[in-house]
């Protein structure tokens, strides 16, 4: 119940503006330098050029990669997108304990080589009726992007199994089936 309140209240106080994408290295002081990406609120096009250009923008050797993410969704085909930059720059991702990735931050989620949930991950259908959704479901393929991350294409079906008004949360068991990851002592990454 709190977390279905929790992704409810999420969906009520957002805006649709685009998502934040802040790229910025850091110095850990156990692992050295490390490369931070954090996505933020609603995925929408454009974030995929931002995103790459905060990468470009910092060139060099890193000890990390890591993506965190805190976002309801928005565009799937941007998702994707910015997902498959994620894979190829080898970004491990992150759902903090105080973050959501919902709808189609999943295909961000899945993009970690390594992947860690400590907030809530939740799933539903894309919208499609007049949204960019309906204008992408031709460029984009769910089902050939989850293969490519490695993730068992039930997660595909399942999706569009759930209406999008409506938000299932995944199950620690869910996650570790999706391979979606999970807590820190139970990732299943490749």
């Amino acid at each position: 119940m709190l977390r279905a309140t929790l992704l409810c209240a999420t969906l009520l106080s957002s805006a649709a503006v685009n998502a934040k994408v802040e790229v910025q290295p850091v110095q850990h002081s156990k692992v050295g330098p490390v490369l931070a990406v954090r996505i933020s609120e609603d995925i929408a096009p454009g974030d995929y050029e931002r995103l790459l250009k905060g990468l470009m923008g910092n060139p060099g050797k890193f000890s990390r990669k890591v993506a965190l993410l805190d976002s309801i969704g928005g565009s799937a085909a941007e998702s994707i997108k910015m997902g498959r930059l994620l894979r190829e720059s080898g970004f491990e991702t992150l759902v903090p304990a105080n973050g959501v990735c919902q709808g189609s931050c999943v295909y961000l989620l899945a993009a970690g080589h390594r992947k860690i949930v400590r907030g809530y991950v939740g799933l539903h259908r894309p919208y499609y009726p007049g949204g960019d959704s309906s204008l992408a479901a031709g460029s984009y393929n769910a089902r050939s992007y989850l293969r490519d991350m490695d993730i068992p294409l039930a997660l595909a079906d399942d999706m569009q199994g759930i209406d999008p008004q409506h938000m299932r949360v995944l199950s620690p068991q869910e996650l570790e089936r999706y391979r979606l990851g999970g807590t820190p002592n139970r990732v299943s990454a490749r």
